[in-house]
């Protein structure tokens, strides 16, 4: 399948807190802009895959969102992975492109958590929430305090990362959080749930993000010349409480990495650019090591040493990430990779190297890697 299947179009909303705009009106507004970028009608599409929102789950969530688009789809569906759910529904849609079930697909997530409801980031986790353990930062403070025991790292690299992405969001007009940090920033931030500062977690964030796909062959029939075609897909799912599992600083990105990269026929160093689900500080430094992109125990010290800067041996996140650009669960950091492909990026990263998304849920439950190439 590799280069079979293309994005041939892209479109978000604003991004942050958008008072008075539902669920469905953000899927629209988003949903119009990436056929637009696409330069196809809506009546090509007859697909339509969408991960469901946070903020309310909903049964026969894909039909209720295809009735508010006006299209009725040969195929649609929603999935819950949390954030890795969009590179789920791609594959999806991908497979079925490739089968030739289908002709054109839309895949899409829109939510309102920061004007809605954010109670699903801070539900009790298991039988442990009797003894404290609430919210999604819980998991990840304790994910971060073993890796920086194992691996003794000092925070100051860990504060690389935030302050990497933090300066990219700070140069995107359509960021949630355009304002920049330095070290001594973040390292003078008070610890929220210790030893992850306020600077190491995500936005919450209103907004929708839409990506079209057909086949390769479809997109020149129609003469769309930026479509960008995708070269390797992989999940992985891990099934354990987080406080069972054996080994709390690998997680199943090591096999949704490989399943990509053998897809694509690539290894890691063949990347220019990388988009790495960030919803704290710790997922993109744990995921650089699962892909083979940094040695255990040195993804940090790597980025201290400016290997993700925009000149750097490989920018993540350049446009600003969960961190900084939108809290929206992973699918714009599949727009902003399709946009540094074609080579219109806010921040462009110079070369011609193809280009690694990773999208994760839950508490480094599930994870979905996706490798693009340059437009065909």
């Amino acid at each position: 399948m590799r280069g079979n299947i293309v994005i041939a179009g892209v479109g978000n909303t604003a991004f942050g807190k958008l008072p008075g705009r539902d669920r469905l009106s953000l899927i629209a507004e988003a949903t119009r802009k990436a056929l637009d970028d696409a330069g196809v009608e809506k009546s090509m599409v007859d697909a339509v895959m969408v991960k469901t929102g946070n903020s309310d789950l909903e049964i026969l969530y894909g039909q209720k969102v295809s009735q508010a688009l006006g299209i009725q789809p040969k195929m649609c569906g929603s999935l819950d992975q949390g954030g890795a759910a969009n590179i789920a529904q791609i594959t999806n849609a991908a497979l079925a492109l490739d089968a030739g079930m289908i002709d054109c697909a839309l895949v899409v997530f829109g939510d309102n958590p920061k004007t809605g409801s954010r109670a699903v980031y801070s539900r009790p986790r298991g039988d442990d929430a009797l003894y404290g353990f609430y919210s999604t930062a819980a998991g990840y403070a304790m994910i971060h305090q073993r890796y920086k025991q194992q691996y003794k790292v000092p925070d100051e690299q860990f504060g690389a990362i935030p302050v990497a992405i933090r300066g990219y969001g700070a140069q995107n007009p359509n960021a949630q959080l355009q304002k920049a940090i330095t070290l001594d920033d973040y390292m003078a931030d008070p610890f929220l749930i210790a030893p992850m500062r306020r600077d190491d977690c995500c936005l919450v964030s209103d907004g929708a993000v839409a990506i079209v796909m057909m086949t390769a062959e479809r997109a020149k029939e129609l003469k769309i010349d930026k479509a960008v075609p995708i070269l390797g897909l992989g999940q992985g799912q891990e099934t354990l409480d987080v406080h069972l599992r054996k080994d709390l600083t690998r997680t199943m990105a090591e096999v949704s990495g490989k399943t990509a990269f053998a897809m694509a026929g690539l290894t890691p160093k063949d990347i220019g650019v990388a988009q790495i689900y960030d919803c704290f500080t710790i997922t993109p430094i744990i995921t650089l090591e699962d892909y083979g992109i940094c040695k255990r125990g040195h993804a940090a010290a790597w980025a201290a040493e400016g290997a993700i800067a925009l000149d750097g041996e490989m920018p993540i996140n350049t446009s600003g990430g969960l961190l900084s650009e939108s809290g929206t669960p992973g699918l714009q950091l599949v727009a902003e990779l399709v946009r540094q492909m074609r080579g219109d990026a806010n921040l462009q990263v110079a070369g011609d190297k193809p280009g690694l998304v990773s999208n994760q849920g839950g508490t480094m439950h599930t994870h979905g890697t996706m490798i693009l190439g340059r437009p065909i």
